[in-house]
């Protein structure tokens, strides 16, 4: 189903999600600087915290999410976006598998897919290659977080990095893309 209505986009980033949604749409982010770009675009956006949605219960038609909710605690969002909804709730979510050579901890699909259990779902999964390697694969992995793994108790030097880049021969996320139906 195609969202459509008053529609929230959590974790809105500069509102790649936003940019394809017909309808009203409101992006809330966690990142001053990402609000700022996302009004730059689309003239209002809300800071504010996934797992403390400022909104009243079933305000939006539906939310969407994509790869925002792994920063979080996914059974606090999840529920966040469930309550604030009145028809549906799609996320596109990195799972386990992703960047294995990062030791990110990414969640497993079933974790996901439990979060959901008393509603109807459509999902499916898909490997998504990453297209850049080398250093620019780290810019990329910088600029949308990757590197900033919580399980890692330090930072990894230089050469570290180095060796970590030229280790990966496919760098790819593995994607879990799910719509729960709530009404």
């Amino acid at each position: 189903m195609k969202p459509y209505g008053l529609v929230l986009d959590v974790g809105s980033g500069t509102g790649f999600v936003s940019s394809h949604v017909e309808g009203q749409v409101i992006g809330i982010d966690i990142s001053e600087r990402m609000v700022g770009a996302y009004v730059e675009r689309f003239g209002s956006g809300v800071l504010g915290d996934a797992e403390f949605l400022p909104f009243r219960d079933g305000v939006f038609d539906f939310s969407l999410s994509s790869f925002a909710l792994h920063w979080t605690y996914l059974p606090k969002s999840v529920a966040e976006m469930v309550r604030v909804s009145s028809k549906g709730v799609g996320i596109a979510l990195p799972i386990e598998g992703s960047l294995r050579e990062f030791g990110f901890p990414f969640p497993s699909s079933e974790e996901v897919i439990s979060l959901f259990s008393d509603f109807k779902l459509s999902l499916f999964e898909r490997d998504l290659d990453v297209p850049y390697e080398g250093w620019d694969l780290l810019r990329f992995l910088h600029y949308t977080g990757t590197m900033l793994n919580p399980a890692r108790k330090h930072l990894p030097s230089r050469r570290e990095l180095e060796d970590l880049v030229n280790s990966i021969k496919r760098p790819f996320f593995r994607v879990i893309f799910l719509y729960a139906r709530l009404e």
